[in-house]
């Protein structure tokens, strides 16, 4: 039996109108216009990397601190935008216009996929927009979360032409496609080939009218031949985690615990009352599909939203050293299951205008409150970023971001503020990333010691249990003077100055307890044991066996 479709000839309503797509796309890039930088997590950290991409070869002194080689690997989505956008309008105009398409993108593809499969967009579809904005987008996932709107868009054309039977097209698109795609990133590829495959599956079983098992592994086989034009990248991923440079570990299985915590997070961002509420909307409209006579499931999409949840169940924490693997995927899986639902037979146009109504308010309301929290985290970043004014070009600057133990559902945004003095005064910073094979920089300012990468510019003011960040008073008195010039503290834990007599005020924030602080060589740092700095002897013994376990496996460097 062939998948079900509205007729072509169906009059359109309001939500199925190409105009609304086009506003329900440029609406997703509201919350994104006001912020001069996108407040998400990750995101600044990236920016010091395009910094260092872009003008390595005029300022010598970023050759000492970071090695920057340009190499095929699946994470250059963003890095390779900026290349050409960059130099007409500016690195900071470049990345938000890059990461203000995700959203839209994002919103784009899953109504486009929806009126693929159902031939018209079904109202319920609605709800699953606000998912552009995902706690993974929110983690400053940029190079994935682009990949992952490309994917949904170009799964959308795959379903047009294979719908429109154009099948010796589709192939020889999508073999240059699938590379860029996973050029962009690894993980928006895998993904296509998953609905390519579910996709196709369905297509050719629908094409020989049989439900008899021996139809359906025929049909299997068929899917795996009609997906052979997105295998090319096989080739890049063997030749990309063969090589002798690259390090991480795969890690972390079925920790279930988290992975139903992922499901119940999809939309975190600041408030923890309403985005649960909003994680109670999307469950409460696919528990109603259920249970509704009037509405049902896409056997096409319904399949795909199950081989993402096979995915999503099979998929580690860390992959290749890169954490949150697994998390990544939840608000997509959400998505597929929301837009598999459609009106039945014989639902009225009044039942469908009432969910769309209601679909259409839940956008509205979501887009405003990101918009605010965006607003918001702007705010936090002007603040902070007044202390650049005071650090000069090409200066040594630590900085330990405020932290603490508890996984606070509003996350502070700041954590990678500081790559934005790597990013604005080609500053050095302690907070970038170094994972060879992972990306295209790793740091390599031996000076810094155990304070030269990303997750140093975290403190707490105390161990947090199975974490890396250092207590700030241990941070503070055992940083290496002759490194740095400059220390910024941005919303530090409380703190002991007798620890510091040797650090001297420049900039202090009017409004948070943010201050910037010039290292005075000519007083020597204080002497202070491990436990007076509230670190026990055998737990620092411990550290240093265990990172260097770490180094060993690959998963950290130097």
């Amino acid at each position: 039996m062939q998948a079900r479709r509205e007729p072509d000839t169906a009059p359109l309503h309001w939500w199925q109108t190409r105009w609304f797509v086009i506003a329900a796309t440029l609406l997703a890039c509201v919350p994104l216009l006001l912020p001069d930088i996108a407040p998400i997590v990750d995101l600044p950290g990236h920016m010091g990397r395009y910094r260092v991409q872009l003008d390595r070869g005029a300022h010598p002194w970023l050759a000492e601190w970071y090695d920057f080689d340009w190499s095929l690997i699946g994470n250059l989505g963003v890095d390779l935008l900026i290349e050409p956008l960059a130099p007409l309008i500016g690195l900071e105009p470049a990345v938000k216009l890059i990461v203000m398409a995700i959203p839209a993108l994002t919103v784009a593809g899953l109504l486009l996929i929806a009126r693929e499969v159902h031939g018209r967009i079904p109202p319920t579809a609605l709800f699953a927009l606000p998912l552009a904005y995902g706690y993974p987008f929110q983690f400053g996932f940029v190079n994935f979360a682009l990949s992952m709107a490309l994917a949904l868009c170009l799964f959308a054309l795959w379903l047009n032409l294979a719908r429109r039977g154009r099948l010796a097209l589709r192939a020889a698109l999508f073999v240059p496609l699938s590379c860029l795609l996973w050029v962009c990133h690894t993980f928006g590829w895998g993904v296509l080939g998953v609905l390519a495959f579910s996709s196709e599956m369905i297509r050719q079983h629908d094409l020989r009218g049989t439900k008899a098992s021996g139809h359906w592994i025929e049909s299997w086989v068929r899917a795996g031949l009609g997906c052979v034009p997105l295998a090319l990248p096989m080739v890049l991923m063997v030749a990309w985690r063969s090589g002798a440079d690259v390090t991480g570990q795969t890690a972390d299985f079925f920790y279930w615990r988290t992975k139903i915590a992922w499901l119940l997070m999809s939309l975190r961002d600041r408030w923890l009352w309403f985005d649960v509420a909003g994680m109670a909307v999307l469950y409460l409209v696919l528990f109603k599909a259920v249970r509704d006579p009037r509405l049902g499931y896409s056997r096409h999409l319904g399949l795909s939203a199950l081989f993402i949840l096979a995915v999503y169940i099979l998929l580690p924490r860390i992959v290749f050293g890169s954490a949150y693997a697994d998390m990544r995927l939840a608000p997509y899986l959400l998505a597929f299951a929301i837009i598999a639902i459609r009106p039945q037979p014989g639902a009225t146009i009044r039942h469908a205008a009432i969910w769309a109504m209601l679909g259409l308010a839940f956008f509205l309301v979501r887009i405003g409150a990101q918009t605010v929290s965006y607003a918001r985290f702007a705010d936090d970043y002007r603040q902070e970023l007044a202390a650049l004014d005071h650090v000069p070009v090409g200066a040594r600057l630590i900085s330990f971001v405020g932290h603490n133990c508890r996984n606070d559902w509003r996350m502070s945004r700041l954590e990678h503020l500081p790559a934005l003095a790597l990013e604005r005064r080609l500053a050095y910073t302690d907070d970038q990333w170094s994972m060879a094979g992972g990306q295209l920089m790793t740091t390599r300012y031996a000076a810094a010691g155990g304070f030269s990468h990303d997750p140093t510019q975290l403190v707490t003011a105390q161990r947090c249990r199975g974490e890396w960040w250092r207590p700030v008073d241990y941070a503070l008195a055992r940083f290496p003077r002759a490194a740095f010039d400059y220390v910024w503290l941005i919303r530090p834990p409380t703190y002991q100055e007798r620890f510091i007599p040797d650090l001297k005020p420049v900039w202090r924030s009017p409004d948070s307890n943010s201050v910037l602080y010039r290292v005075d060589r000519s007083i020597p740092p204080v002497e202070a044991t491990d436990e007076e700095l509230g670190i026990p002897a055998y737990i620092v013994e411990f550290i240093r066996r265990r990172r260097e376990a770490l180094i060993r496996a690959g998963v950290i460097t130097n």
